[in-house]
């Protein structure tokens, strides 16, 4: 007992040796994970604040259109999903001494530095992206709640602030105090918090559609299919709302049984896709051409509809911080020997609420993230990945898969972004 105790207290004495390029991100983990808790990560993975902004896009895209858009890409994302669980696996079996825990393992297994760089810093777009639109919802939000413009007051101002702007800024000085801890053990709770909140607003405005639409819906003046530069947006938003590919090794490195992870990750996402297009189209059907960028901002005044956007408002606060976690861990690990770096985290804290300030719209920037970043963090990296790795004992119908994935990501990631800064620079103009 005294050996052990002295090997213990002189391991804590010892510094951590430096990162570097070889040194996983994630940790060896013991498979602990059974079908139905696999289910369950990979929902809370995939399902996020998100979805309030899909009922707008259809919208936007015409009902039809974004069932259609909805579906094509949960199918894509999964398969794009098990094509990087197939290459890590076929790396991990040649060399068994090879761990490939997460997405930039596996990029900088297949392609050196050059390819970690390029998950890092997608990562990076992403995970920040996501945060913004968080602030955003915040600030549209509470404004919404509190602010609403009156027939006097059609622009009203909080300390010369517009009220969004008012709110986001608030928000600043409470995120670097949260951003500034070193370890988020203690806001883990509140993301299954998030979820819960997530999905006590869907149940609200699925509530509030069914009651809307009993009193009747005219189908006739309803959008069935946009042009094509909205079926591109419609393809963004549908990209950002479905985005989780970087969580997809360590889900199933936890998997006690692998070979039935790629049934237990088709069957999560068929359900949340038609829990999603029933969201997306119900919303659309009740409130029409009223729709808002956020639907929670459809409801009607009340002490439900007021509990559930203060409950969203909360969690999406305390989530933030978990969000950027990614992002610190990356740029700590790549300016600052993966040492803590208290300035280099507000700095970045700063970075994402400017861009929130200038951001008119959530839906516009769910389609930009979504086309910008997600399509080549979800789409061609995974296909670019595997026909590395494959290359060698491809036959030409599996070769064919991966390079029409490859070709349509590109050309949903070019087009998508285009058409949504459109959209984005319409609203403001």
């Amino acid at each position: 007992m005294g050996f052990e105790k002295e090997a213990n207290s002189s391991s804590h004495g010892l510094r951590p040796p430096p990162a570097t390029e070889e040194t996983p991100l994630i940790g060896d983990r013991k498979p602990s994970s059974s079908q139905s808790k696999t289910f369950a990560n990979v929902f809370i993975a995939i399902v996020g604040a998100g979805v309030l902004g899909l009922p707008y896009s259809f919208k936007r895209t015409g009902w039809i259109m974004g069932l259609l858009s909805l579906f094509f890409v949960a199918f894509l994302t999964h398969h794009c999903m098990m094509l990087l669980v197939y290459a890590r696996r076929k790396l991990e079996s040649s060399d068994p001494m090879k761990k490939i825990p997460s997405f930039g393992d596996l990029g900088f297994s297949v392609c050196g530095s050059a390819g970690r760089l390029v998950v890092d810093v997608l990562i990076i777009l992403a995970q920040a992206g996501f945060c913004v639109g968080y602030l955003l919802f915040i600030g549209n939000t509470m404004a919404h709640m509190i602010n609403t413009p009156t027939p006097t007051d059609l622009s009203p101002k909080i300390l010369g602030l517009a009220p969004k702007s008012f709110y986001i800024w608030g928000c600043f000085p409470f995120q670097l105090g949260l951003n500034s801890i070193k370890t988020l053990t203690h806001l883990a709770p509140l993301s299954i918090f998030a979820d819960v909140a997530d999905l006590g607003a869907m149940g609200v405005v699925y509530v509030e559609d069914v009651l809307l639409m009993m009193r009747g819906v005219r189908f006739s003046e309803l959008k069935t299919f946009g042009n094509i530069s909205l079926f591109f947006y419609g393809l963004g938003v549908a990209v950002y709302s479905f985005e989780g590919v970087g969580m997809v090794l360590p889900l199933e490195s936890e998997t006690k049984d692998k070979d039935k992870f790629g049934r237990v990750l088709a069957l999560t996402m068929g359900f949340i896709a038609l829990m999603y297009g029933s969201f997306g189209a119900l919303g659309y059907f009740a409130f029409g051409e009223q729709t808002k960028d956020l639907i929670t901002a459809n409801l009607g005044v009340g002490w439900i509809s007021t509990l559930v956007k203060l409950g969203l408002v909360i969690n999406l606060f305390f989530t933030l911080p978990i969000m950027m976690n990614p992002v610190y861990e990356i740029v700590e690990r790549r300016l600052w020997g993966g040492r803590y770096c208290l300035w280099l985290r507000w700095v970045l804290v700063l970075v994402v609420s400017l861009v929130a300030l200038l951001v008119p719209n959530f839906a516009d920037f769910m389609a930009l993230v979504g086309s910008g970043v997600c399509c080549v963090l979800g789409f061609v990296l995974p296909t670019l990945f595997h026909l590395i790795v494959f290359k060698e004992e491809m036959g030409w119908k599996p070769w064919l898969s991966d390079v029409s994935i490859l070709a349509v990501g590109t050309i949903l990631g070019v087009t998508g972004t285009c058409f949504a800064l459109q959209e984005i620079f319409a609203v403001k103009v």
